[in-house]
């Protein structure tokens, strides 16, 4: 007999599979909820509301310090970016580099969110531009922020004011107010009130013009792909069925698999023809501790440095002990 277990998860290439039910964890018959992470994280870190569940990688490491042991983490990296060169900014805020950034205003969702987390730790690894030097204008209020389940206050030295219901980032930008926005989202969703398309309007530019040039840079020095989600189990599931998590992460794995196939079926004919370099061949989106260790441990290094935690968060304390060599 099957093991029901509720599944809440955003949909994607590498979720896709789970998500309907063509390839299925051993053992467990998944009832997927599909939302947007915002309103997926906020759910799970308030209420727990799912048996297994995509989580912020940001709001994990958070609680972990904490002692917050309701879940037990996954080594399942749904969604990666390279957040750094989504940077938007005013055409006329005097903003050319990185550097320019410092003593500017600069708008994000929530402060503890893990894309913004990325933002920052590179800003200031790369280019010298460390949190304290710019002011912060958060969109979430308090009863909407992943921060409010966490208790997050602006860490000693940085400067975070929350933005007026009436108003939103996209709006704030757009009447000056703000100079820059670290991450934007404004995909319909309950938590975040952005919708104006910021990319595509004439008084807007990317920080980075060639922002295919700077991932490439960022990559081949760094070799960090910055993976902003991660999934968890509820300890009390993982308590009862100790082969539930080894056997979502082996799921996982497989769709994974079936979306890098189903990748190289797309661009065959580019490889064929050289358009693509062979190196499109090579699977940079892996599952597993082993391949992401130390894309973890700097998320994590970052977090302390940002003063989201208040130690370094190991690897060996975010996922479950049958996971760790996978």
């Amino acid at each position: 007999m099957q093991l029901q277990l509720s599944i809440g998860i955003t949909s994607n290439p590498r979720t896709w599979q789970i998500i309907d039910g063509k390839v299925k964890p051993e053992g467990i018959e998944l009832a997927p909820t599909v939302l947007h992470p915002s309103e997926l994280f906020w759910r799970q870190l308030h209420h727990a509301e799912f048996a297994v569940s995509e989580m912020s990688v940001s709001s994990f490491m958070i609680i972990k310090s904490q002692g917050d042991d309701r879940f037990i983490g996954v080594p399942v990296f749904t969604t990666r970016m390279f957040f750094h060169t989504g940077m938007l900014v005013r055409r006329k805020a005097g903003i050319e580099k990185p550097a320019d950034l410092k003593g500017k205003r600069v708008g994000v969702p929530e402060y503890q969110q893990t894309a913004a987390v990325w933002v920052r730790g590179v800003l200031q690894h790369e280019f010298g531009v460390e949190p304290k030097d710019m002011e912060f204008w958060m969109e979430r209020p308090p009863a909407k922020s992943h921060g409010g389940a966490t208790g997050f206050k602006a860490p000693p030295g940085v400067i975070i004011h929350t933005i007026p219901e009436e108003k939103s980032i996209g709006s704030m930008m757009l009447s000056a107010e703000l100079d820059a926005v670290l991450f934007y989202l404004t995909a319909p969703n309950p938590i975040d009130r952005s919708r104006i398309d910021l990319a595509s309007h004439p008084d807007i530019k990317f920080l980075f013009p060639d922002r295919i040039a700077e991932n490439v840079r960022f990559y081949r020095r760094t070799g960090l792909y910055p993976i902003n989600h991660m999934m968890v189990v509820r300890k009390d599931i993982a308590a009862e069925n100790p082969w539930v998590v080894k056997n979502v992460l082996d799921a996982f794995k497989q769709a994974s698999d079936v979306a890098d196939a189903q990748r190289l079926g797309h661009v065959e004919y580019h490889l064929a023809a050289g358009l693509l370099s062979g190196d499109a061949r090579t699977a940079i989106v892996q599952h597993g501790v082993a391949a992401n260790r130390k894309t973890i441990e700097t998320v994590a290094q970052y977090s302390v440095e940002q003063g989201l935690t208040h130690r370094l968060v190991k690897p060996e304390e975010l996922f479950a002990g049958n996971t760790m060599d996978s």
